[in-house]
C-alpha cells in the first residue's frame, strides 16, 4: 500500500498543478454535462492561468525574499528559529509518515461531508493538502502516534472545508469569483481575528472614519492611487529601506528601481491572470449550477481553489507589502520572540486575503489586523519550532546552515497547527476528537442558518451588488 501511495504522490509531484489541475477540471466538467470541446478549452485555460499566477508569484517571492534578507542584515537581527518558507514546510509535511496518506484521507473526508451535506465545497486544490499533513505530522510527533496524526490530518481537512464554506459568499462577492470557495489553511484561520479587529475599530471614534480602500485612494490621489503606481511607490519605499547601503549610488539605484518595477508588475499582472482563470472557470461553474438544478435543486456546490487567486487584488497585495517592514520590525522588538523572518514574507498576502471582504478592502484596517495576526504568529512560531524541527529530521530535511530550529509563516504562525499540536500533546485522542466534534457542530450550525455567519465574514446582504474589481471580461472562443 505504501508503494502505491508513493507512486501516486510521485505522479502528483512530477506533473504539478499546472498539468493535473486541467485534467481534473476536464473530467469534472464532462461529468457535469459540459461539451467535451468546451470542457477541454476551459481546462487548458485554467492551466495557463495557473502558470501565469505562479510566474507572477515567483517574481513577488524573489523580490520580497531579497528585500527581507537585506532588511534583516541591516538590522543585525539574530534569532534561534529560521523561517524556511512554505515550499520547505510542504516538502517536510509530505515526506513524513502522515504525508504519504494525506491525499486519499482528505479526498475521503471531502466526499463524506458532501454526501452528508455538511459542506458545499469540492476541494480540488490537492497540492495544498500539505497543510493537513503539516498539522497531522505535528500531532503524530507530539503524541508519538502516527494513527493519531492521520486522524488529525482528516480533522484538519474538515476544518479547511468549514473555513471555505464560511467565507465563500464573501469571497465571491468581494473578489467577483462566482461559485468559488477558498479551503486554504493559510487564509481561513485569520478570518476570526479580522472580524474581531474590525468590530473594535468600528467602535473607535475617528479611527472608524479612516478609509484606505483602493477606490477611495484612487479618487483622492488620482494617478498616484492607481494600483500600478501604488505598487511602484511601495516598491520604492521597500527598496530604499532594504538597499540604502548596498554599495555605490548606482548599485543602490538599480536595486531600488528593480524592486519598484517588479512590485508594480505584480500589481498589474496578478489580477490579469485571475481574469484568465475565471474565463476558464465560468463554464464549469455554469455547468455545475445546471447539473445541480436538474438533479438537486436545493444543492449548491463550490469549487475549492488556492487563495493565490485572491492575492492580486490591490487591497490584499498593498496590505501585504506594507506589512513586510512592519513584520521585520516586530521580529526585532517583540519580547520573547525567537523567529527571524527569511523566506516566507511573500506568504503574507495569503494570510491577509480573507480580511478584505470583512473590511471592505480598507487597507488601514487590514494592516492593523495583519499586525495582530503576525504578532501572535511570532509566539506561535516560537512555540511550534521544536515540532517542525523534529518533523524535518523525520523527513531527512537538510537544515539551513546556522539554524538551531526552523518554522514557516505558512502554517507555523497560525493557530490551527498550534491548537492541534497542543490538544494532541496534552489530551491525545480525546483532544483531537474534541476538535473533530467541534468542527462537525460548527458545520451543522452553519448549514442550518448560514446567513449570520456569512455576513460576519463580509458577505453582502440581499440586494447588494457584487464587487467586480477582479471579475473578468469573459469572451469565449467561437462555437462555445
Amino acid at each position: 500500500m505504501d508503494t502505491f501511495l508513493t507512486a501516486i504522490k510521485s505522479v502528483f509531484d512530477n506533473l504539478g498543478a499546472t498539468v493535473l489541475l486541467p485534467v481534473i477540471i476536464f473530467f469534472l466538467a464532462v461529468i457535469l454535462g459540459t461539451k467535451p470541446g468546451r470542457a477541454f478549452r476551459s481546462a487548458v485555460t485554467i492551466g495557463i492561468a495557473f502558470i501565469g499566477i505562479n510566474l507572477v508569484i515567483n517574481l513577488m517571492w524573489g523580490t520580497l525574499t531579497e528585500v527581507g534578507q537585506a532588511m534583516v542584515t541591516n538590522t543585525g537581527l539574530e534569532r534561534n528559529v529560521i523561517d524556511v518558507g512554505w515550499p520547505a514546510a510542504a516538502a517536510i509535511a509530505f515526506s513524513t509518515q502522515v504525508g504519504l496518506w494525506v491525499i486519499p484521507i482528505a479526498i475521503l473526508v471531502n466526499v463524506a461531508l458532501l454526501l452528508l451535506r455538511l459542506t458545499k465545497t469540492l476541494n480540488i486544490d490537492v497540492w495544498n493538502f500539505w497543510h493537513f499533513a503539516f498539522i497531522g505530522s505535528f500531532v503524530a510527533i507530539a503524541a508519538n502516534s502516527v494513527p493519531l496524526g492521520l486522524f488529525a490530518a482528516a480533522v484538519a481537512a474538515a476544518w479547511a472545508l468549514f473555513f471555505g464554506d464560511w467565507v465563500a459568499k464573501a469571497i465571491q462577492h468581494f473578489y467577483g469569483l462566482p461559485g468559488i470557495s477558498i479551503p486554504h489553511m493559510t487564509t481561513g484561520p485569520g478570518v476570526p481575528f479580522a472580524i474581531g479587529v474590525n468590530w473594535v475599530l468600528e467602535r473607535i471614534p475617528g479611527v472608524n472614519k479612516v478609509k484606505w480602500d483602493p477606490d477611495n485612494i484612487q479618487r483622492r490621489w488620482g494617478i498616484f492611487g492607481d494600483p500600478i503606481i501604488l505598487g511602484l511607490f511601495i516598491g520604492l519605499g521597500l527598496g530604499i529601506l532594504a538597499f540604502y547601503n548596498a554599495g555605490s549610488f548606482m548599485d543602490i539605484l538599480v536595486k531600488v528601481l528593480q524592486t519598484a518595477m517588479n512590485l508594480a508588475a505584480v500589481m498589474l499582472l496578478l489580477p490579469r491572470m485571475v481574469q484568465i482563470l475565471m474565463e476558464g472557470l465560468i463554464p464549469i461553474s455554469e455547468a455545475a449550477r445546471d447539473f445541480l438544478h436538474r438533479r438537486a435543486s436545493d444543492r449548491e456546490i463550490y469549487i475549492g481553489l488556492d487563495s493565490a487567486i485572491l492575492i492580486g487584488h490591490p487591497a490584499a497585495i498593498s496590505t501585504a507589502l506594507l506589512l513586510v517592514p512592519i513584520a521585520i520590525l516586530m521580529s526585532l522588538i517583540l519580547p520573547g520572540n525567537q523567529v527571524i523572518l527569511f523566506a516566507d514574507l511573500a506568504v503574507i498576502p495569503f494570510v491577509v486575503a480573507g480580511f478584505a471582504p470583512i473590511m471592505r478592502g480598507n487597507i488601514f484596517r487590514m494592516v492593523i489586523a495583519g499586525i495582530v495576526v503576525l504578532g501572535l504568529g511570532f509566539y506561535i512560531g516560537t512555540a511550534l519550532a521544536p515540532a517542525m524541527t523534529a518533523a524535518a529530521a523525520q523527513a531527512n530535511f537538510t537544515m539551513p546552515e546556522g539554524a538551531a530550529q526552523i518554522i514557516s509563516i505558512a502554517d507555523g504562525f497560525l493557530w490551527p497547527p498550534f491548537l492541534f499540536h497542543l490538544m494532541g500533546r496534552t489530551m491525545g485522542w480525546i483532544g483531537i476528537g474534541a476538535l473533530a466534534v467541534l468542527v462537525l457542530v460548527l458545520m451543522f450550525l452553519f448549514r442550518r442558518n448560514p446567513g449570520p455567519w456569512e455576513r460576519l465574514a463580509g458577505a453582502p446582504r440581499d440586494g447588494e451588488d457584487a464587487d467586480l474589481s477582479v471579475q473578468p471580461d469573459v469572451r469565449m472562443a467561437p462555437g462555445d
